[in-house]
């Protein structure tokens, strides 16, 4: 679906890092219609990204350029220390920082980057490659020009949730929709490996339940008016063998306690992540 340039005010965008996350939010943004040639990717290993898309190993190959008006920070949070240096002087008083980060709040990326215009943090995850993902955004009051334009930049990598508070509820929220897809491959691949162990071929498990995780999650999200716990309740006939197999899951609330261990670990480990990160040791 083709549309104007998605970066703030049609200007450059400069991207340092491009891992897999940030690989794929760019390849979305492209399928989108945003223009190759207005993107800067900064990384150490100089590889090719997307046809059209301007690669360097460091800032100082961009030459004597004025700061872009976005720079998207897409780097592992312990890579952070060494390489705030040469990113801070790539930015302005005007250039829009976003962050995707994990764990590192607002005020420790304005530590690192103290004349920067405004620092925005975001926390998508891998859906965003099919323009399904969740994106968790904070730094941008509501109703503001500044919303409105990453608003309109991650529009097209699926659901925009914005966090007043980018301390501890930001990383629930990453626990459960960054982290998320890949505990649901998890449970997915217990699925079919239950399957297995009962008598399937294992070919067979696998398509069977990767065929019935993607109904599933479709449904649900077609229903979005309806609670979770009725989806299950709707498919389970009383004494039925669905209902059987609930029982167990639902036992001593086995399944909640185990994914609540789940987020807190993964909550946790955000927050030790932006202790390593922090500029500035407390």
């Amino acid at each position: 679906m083709p549309h104007r340039p998605l970066t703030l005010h049609h200007d450059p965008l400069r991207l340092i890092g491009c891992g897999a996350m940030a690989g794929a939010m760019l390849g979305r943004w492209l399928d989108a219609g945003l223009d190759p040639a207005l993107i800067t990717v900064v990384r150490p290993s100089g590889a090719d990204c997307y046809p059209g898309v301007r690669v360097v190993r460091d800032a100082a190959e961009i030459g004597d350029t004025p700061p872009p008006a976005l720079l998207i920070i897409a780097l592992k949070p312990q890579q952070l220390s060494a390489a705030a240096p040469s990113i801070a002087a790539q930015c302005g008083p005007d250039t829009v920082i976003i962050s995707i980060l994990a764990g590192l709040p607002i005020a420790d990326l304005r530590l690192a980057f103290p004349s920067a215009g405004p620092i925005i943090r975001a926390m998508p995850n891998m859906p965003v490659a099919r323009g399904q993902g969740v994106i968790a955004l904070s730094g941008a009051a509501a109703n503001t020009p500044l919303r409105d334009h990453i608003d309109t930049l991650f529009a097209p990598l699926g659901l925009r949730h914005w966090i007043d508070d980018d301390g501890t509820q930001f990383d629930l929220v990453t626990a459960i929709a960054g982290c998320g897809p890949a505990f649901t491959y998890r449970f997915a691949a217990a699925l079919a490996a239950a399957g297995t162990r009962l008598g399937l071929d294992p070919a067979d498990a696998d398509t069977l339940a990767r065929a019935t995780v993607a109904g599933a999650a479709a449904t649900a999200a077609a229903t979005d008016d309806t609670p979770l716990s009725d989806l299950a309740r709707a498919v389970a006939s009383p004494g039925g063998m669905t209902q059987a197999g609930l029982d167990v899951l639902d036992a001593d609330g086995r399944l909640v306690a185990l994914l609540t261990d789940t987020v807190r670990a993964a909550r946790d480990r955000g927050r030790e992540l932006a202790h390593i990160a922090r500029p500035v040791q407390d």
